[in-house]
């Protein structure tokens, strides 16, 4: 049977946007493999081994409450600037400062000798961090809002295998080859100074996500960062009224309308708490494997091996919880009281085991556990959010959660604090979670009781997070104009600064 004429019309419009994706496909591609060469860092999980060894000869002191806390410092501090410069300069610029700095992190492994060389590649791995971003946000420039939630699964499989591979590779150069600690560092420049050639042919957007919001730039494809409306200009002569319009001045004031929302600030929060005690274990997990079992044999030592478990079980708990059916409103505090007790138990387990077995055990099941959650809290901050004001919502909640890391860090290992050794501190973040499991319980319990006394139902699971906007008008946003169809800041809050996380990219940063 003949075609319809609306069939007629509908097949040159598919087939000419087929054609337009297909440059953008090869550069999604190329960007992808830069994403999985950047973690290509076989000698990370072999740091503080390699700075206690005889090649550095760094005490445990030194590394625990003078090196290592500059890490959350630097964090900190670069963390809003690089955010902004990130957006301002159109990512690749960014991208290629994180390329930088990671080969100057292990220069300064491989030639330092001071303190103050390693607190200086400390600072530099802190760019690196903050530097995520761009990775997580340049990926979506290149294609319709349509894509945005395939391109994020691209991106975070990129990471996710680089960093797999990156583990595995290590531990067998360690193990099965022999290799030493500096070798590992050598192989480690090579293929960081590989990543930084290929961030060098990656092409720059024309616009971003909030100061380059205009018209195109003549050249610049549709396909970037799609239909975006720029702000209302601010009347000439009237400061007031400037600072009112501006971007960020306006998102702010979202911001604060939507904290009514009850799921909205309750993720947030454990955004917050349980992002900073996650990380605090992350960074002195290595320096207290090292305490059980000291590295006098390299061969012995399985850090690369806990990394690439843990790394794969995050990837398969992060995609289990995409299929977990429940009433979020009503069971997600209960569901946080329970992991975060589990996660308390396991931070007990790794400072009172003697053997290293059950350390690794114990970590590789902590990190899958927060894994598990990160993708649920993502979704449930962001279903009613736009793309833009979900972004300021992870980037406020990594900032205070690298701030509450930061005051934890000066207070408990810092030298000027109380420097505790790393198995007091474990101690401190064993009370740390109990204290958090113990008041989500709390929490879980008043609402059970609130909801029971005023005679509540549950909300339906398609209810549980609503914009003002959607209560309005009754009906369910559309994931391709929110936050889960735009670009996301972090996949986990490990993959960018300013998610997270996530994005996790699932990888221990050095001492």
């Amino acid at each position: 049977m003949p075609a319809s004429p609306a069939a007629e019309k509908q097949a040159p419009a598919e087939a000419g946007l087929d054609l337009e994706q297909k440059p953008w496909r090869c550069l999604v591609f190329y960007l992808c493999f830069y994403g999985f060469m950047a973690q290509m860092r076989p000698g990370e999980s072999f740091i503080t081994p390699y700075l206690l060894g005889p090649s550095k000869n760094f005490t445990q002191e030194q590394v625990t409450n003078e090196i290592m806390p500059v890490l959350s410092y630097s964090y900190m501090l670069v963390l809003v600037p690089i955010f902004l410069l990130t957006d301002y300069l159109r990512y690749k610029p960014v991208l290629l400062l994180q390329g930088l700095s990671y080969i100057s992190v292990w220069l300064l492994l491989l030639l330092g000798r001071s303190v103050l060389h390693m607190q200086l590649m400390e600072f530099f791995y802190s760019v690196t961090m903050a530097a995520r971003i761009a990775y997580s946000s340049y990926i979506f420039s290149l294609v319709r809002p349509a894509r945005y939630q395939r391109m994020a699964g691209y991106s975070r499989a990129a990471v996710l295998l680089g960093v797999f591979t990156s583990s595995v590779l290590g531990q067998l150069l360690v193990t099965a080859g022999g290799v030493s600690f500096t070798t590992l560092n050598y192989v480690s420049l090579a293929f960081l100074t590989f990543s930084l050639l290929l961030a060098l042919f990656l092409k720059r957007p024309k616009r971003s996500l909030f100061f380059n919001r205009g018209k195109p730039l003549r050249g610049a494809s549709p396909s970037e960062l799609g239909p975006m409306r720029p702000g209302p200009a601010p009347p000439r002569g009237k400061l007031q009224a400037a600072c009112k319009d501006f971007v960020l001045a306006r998102m702010l004031r979202e911001l604060g309308a939507s904290l009514r929302l009850p799921q909205l600030r309750l993720w947030s929060l454990w955004w917050v708490f349980n992002s900073a005690g996650y990380y605090l274990i992350v960074y002195y997990v290595h320096i207290l494997w090292n305490v059980v079992r000291p590295a006098t044999d390299s061969a012995r030592v399985y850090n690369g091996a806990a990394d690439a478990a843990s790394t794969l079980l995050g990837a398969m708990t992060s995609f289990a919880a995409g299929f977990l059916k429940i009433r979020w409103a009503l069971w997600s505090k209960l569901v946080i009281a329970g992991i975060t007790a589990m996660q308390a138990g396991l931070v007990f387990l790794l400072l009172s085991s003697p053997s290293i077995w059950p350390c690794y055990a114990a970590f590789v099941l902590f990190r899958g556990f927060y894994q598990f959650l990160v993708p649920i809290a993502t979704f449930q901050i962001a279903s009613s959010l736009s793309k833009e004001l979900c972004a300021l919502v992870f980037g406020v909640n990594t900032f205070f959660a690298t701030i509450l890391k930061t005051v934890i860090t000066l207070i408990v290992a810092d030298k000027r604090g109380l420097g505790l050794v790393v198995h007091a501190q474990f101690q401190v973040y064993f009370v740390y979670f109990l204290v958090l499991s113990g008041l989500y319980l709390l929490w879980a319990m008043l609402d059970g009781l609130w909801h029971f006394r005023r005679g509540h139902q549950p909300l339906p699971l398609a209810q549980e997070l609503r914009s003002p906007l959607e209560e309005k008008a009754a009906q369910g946003p559309s994931l391709q104009d929110g936050c889960l169809g735009g670009p996301p800041p972090h996949p986990h809050p490990e993959d960018s600064a300013w998610a997270s996380a996530p994005t996790s990219q699932g990888q221990s940063p050095p001492p």
